[in-house]
């Protein structure tokens, strides 16, 4: 089939419509690490990270939900919006809100997130108890380690994955 007659197979019989609206209802939460799993997210910035990384992904038009840190990484969980890749989306919150935490000069030493991250995907009677969970970080992780933590999300998920792969120890 030519380009031209695929033009007219799918032209609209209203010529004032070009594309109906996007519907989507899409939940992920989003975990990632600081680099080597270093605590470095200290309690006297927690909030203002929060603050900021919630302020990224709501100017991307995405809708924060929860959001939630111990010292060696974060959880979000967010309302996500297709018309942009998680991929750049979370390029964006690590490369900015890592800039900003070393431009105020907030850890002792340089901040950086370690490659890679977790997307997770829910349906929307799973959200209340998703958001629980992420409120309860500290408390969580008093009775589990983050790496038992993620390598229990990859399961749950039935995410295939390499151990030489998964987020780095402390160095």
């Amino acid at each position: 089939m030519t380009l031209r007659r695929i033009r007219e197979t799918h032209k609209t019989t209203r010529p004032d419509i070009v594309m109906a609206n996007t519907y989507s209802q899409i939940h992920i939460q989003m975990v990632f690490a600081v680099k080597y799993r270093q605590a470095l997210i200290l309690p006297s910035f927690k909030d203002r990270l929060h603050d900021y990384i919630t302020a990224i992904v709501q100017n991307h038009d995405h809708k924060m939900l929860a959001i939630n840190s111990v010292e060696d990484h974060i959880h979000f969980l967010m309302g996500f919006r297709p018309h942009e890749s998680i991929s750049n989306l979370i390029r964006q919150v690590k490369g900015d809100s890592s800039e900003w935490i070393n431009k105020e000069k907030l850890t002792p030493k340089t901040f950086r997130w370690q490659e890679g991250y977790g997307a997770f995907s829910y349906a929307k009677s799973d959200i209340p108890n998703v958001i629980r969970y992420i409120t309860n970080q500290e408390a969580h992780h008093r009775q589990q380690t983050f790496l038992e933590e993620y390598i229990g999300l990859l399961d749950t998920f039935r995410i295939e994955y390499d151990p030489a792969y998964i987020f780095k120890p402390p160095a």
